[in-house]
């Protein structure tokens, strides 16, 4: 059996184009295990304090520093400072955008577990397997 084909204007066959595959849904902003895993957490509140983010992802401050200023540069989060009593304060926010990101990342992978959980055993075959 031929692989599906189309014709251009010029009557040469080309392949039909393939599905994108779902990996190509992930984010590469949110699927950085640190950034996922700020995002995972400030969806599960209103507001979380940074040595909160920093002691639940095992960071130091500068790294989980970083991750956040990528995240408020694409506007995924907000970032507050603020005293409690006399000592300053660091709250962090997810942004709508954020929220959106986080959703479209979950349901990209979703996709992907899905399409993996369905290979018949080792070695099924997919979309684009050679028999080997």
């Amino acid at each position: 059996m031929r692989p599906a084909t189309r014709r251009d204007g010029g009557g040469t066959r080309l392949p039909e184009p393939v599905a994108p595959h779902p990996a190509n849904g992930l984010d590469d902003i949110v699927h950085q295990r640190s950034r996922l895993g700020v995002l995972a957490i400030l969806r599960e509140a209103d507001r979380v304090e940074f040595s909160y983010l920093r002691d639940a992802l095992g960071l130091t401050d500068g790294n989980l520093s970083r991750h956040l200023r990528t995240l408020e540069g694409v506007g995924y989060i907000e970032i507050q400072k603020g005293y409690q009593g006399r000592r300053p304060r660091t709250w962090l926010r997810l942004t709508r955008a954020g929220r959106g990101a986080l959703d479209k990342e979950l349901t990209a992978l979703r996709t992907l577990m899905t399409r993996l959980d369905l290979l018949p055993g080792e070695g099924g075959s997919h979309p684009g397997s050679v028999a080997g």
